[in-house]
């Protein structure tokens, strides 16, 4: 089965994006447009031409995972997820049964599209369930019901057992009782892996709107973290502790090894309109950034044998920051030998030794890590032990 408890000494990811959604959720700030009728063929050439330039330019790496996000990738034919599948490991060797998910919505599942998706190469779901409650699912602008997101987990696991179920609460007006009814019924569902996040309102979005208008008031940060501090309560007994802060998994075996790469500091490829990758190059640990607008995104790559429009490489001290703020999410943590090579001094020992006497952080065999405790001020701590 992918996502082999096993993790490579390098991780080395594709992420591909989808930019097309049947509808764009009030909540949503990524990159995405309405599909409505449109010829992708050219969008889909780009993508593989994109996969097969950079490959070019880079040696030496083994692919990890590889994952269909967006937008809604459920919208692809499923014969362009096998052509994506066949160019990246032809491109990069595979690391053996690599993990390759698709994000899905409930209501794109059928029997045969996810027969279509199996034998096109995928092993691993994620499904945009968002929550169990159909006032809620209404809010959060989504097409289907509570009883539709419950026949597709179902289905879903008959042919993927390594299925992931998506939800959002801290939702306006939710309280502790409702949220952990809503939680139970997930956890009830014997998914492997659940991602539970805290609504958060992003600027330019439909929700940023409202909030403005006053047509609702979000959760205050108290009241998030009391729905948190349950989570983790009720996972850990339903035995799908956290590995992350927002992600629980039955075992490592259902740990998200794409998700890890991004967590532990691995390389991916950001690959299609707006994507963005992270890779170790010559000049430092680098950002690339994809042209966003689809038209621009197939031009830049027809025309310079690659989507990005722009990349950046960061700082010793920048590379060390952004290890330790995205480490420290990961049960995993951080490697502490690494991060003070890259800023050239050490980590801040006096607040180290200070949180690991309240509780907040431990320290293991050379990584660092947060406790359940410490993960509720992540980026606080991050900031408090670099120097």
């Amino acid at each position: 089965m992918s996502g082999s408890p096993r993790l490579p000494d390098e991780l080395f990811g594709i992420y591909v994006h989808w930019p097309y959604c049947a509808k764009i959720c009030p909540y949503c700030d990524f990159n995405v447009y309405a599909a409505k009728s449109r010829d992708t063929s050219a969008l889909e050439a780009a993508i593989l031409k994109d996969i097969e330039g950079y490959a070019a330019s880079l040696t030496g790496r083994t692919l990890t995972s590889l994952y269909f996000g967006g937008g809604t990738p459920s919208l692809c034919a499923p014969s362009f997820l096998s052509e994506v599948i066949e160019t990246s490991s032809a491109q990069f060797e595979p690391d053996g049964d690599i993990e390759i998910t698709l994000e899905a919505n409930p209501e794109d599942i059928t029997p045969d599209r996810l027969k279509e998706w199996k034998a096109a190469g995928v092993n691993r779901l994620s499904l945009g369930v968002q929550a169990l409650n159909d006032n809620a699912l209404r809010f959060l602008g989504r097409h289907h019901t509570s009883d539709e997101a419950r026949k597709a987990i179902d289905a879903a696991l008959h042919i993927f057992p390594n299925t992931s179920i998506d939800l959002i609460y801290a939702r306006p007006g939710q309280s502790i009782a409702d949220w952990l009814e809503e939680l139970d019924a997930a956890l009830s569902t014997g998914a492997p892996h659940l991602s539970l996040y805290e609504l958060t309102i992003k600027e330019k979005t439909a929700f940023a709107k409202q909030v403005e208008r006053e047509q609702f008031i979000p959760l205050d940060e108290d009241a998030q973290a009391d729905l948190y501090i349950e989570t983790l309560k009720l996972t850990a007994e339903r035995g799908l502790p956290a590995y992350e802060v927002s992600n629980h998994a039955r075992s490592e075996d259902y740990w998200s090894r794409h998700n890890l790469t991004y967590w532990l500091n691995g390389e991916w490829l950001g690959i299609g309109p707006g994507a963005e990758g992270k890779l170790e190059l010559p000049d430092g640990r680098t950002t690339t950034i994809a042209e966003q607008r689809v038209p621009d995104y197939i031009s830049a790559v027809e025309e310079r044998g690659t989507g990005s429009i722009d990349t950046f490489s960061l700082t010793g001290t920048e590379a060390a920051e952004e290890a330790v703020i995205l480490g420290l999410r990961s049960k995993r943590g951080v490697d502490r030998a690494s991060v003070e090579a890259r800023l050239g001094e050490p980590l801040n020992v006096h607040k180290i030794e200070s949180l690991k006497e309240n509780g907040q952080l431990l320290e293991e065999a050379g990584r660092i890590s947060l406790t359940e405790k410490g993960w509720l001020l992540a980026d606080y701590i991050a900031g408090e032990i670099l120097p």
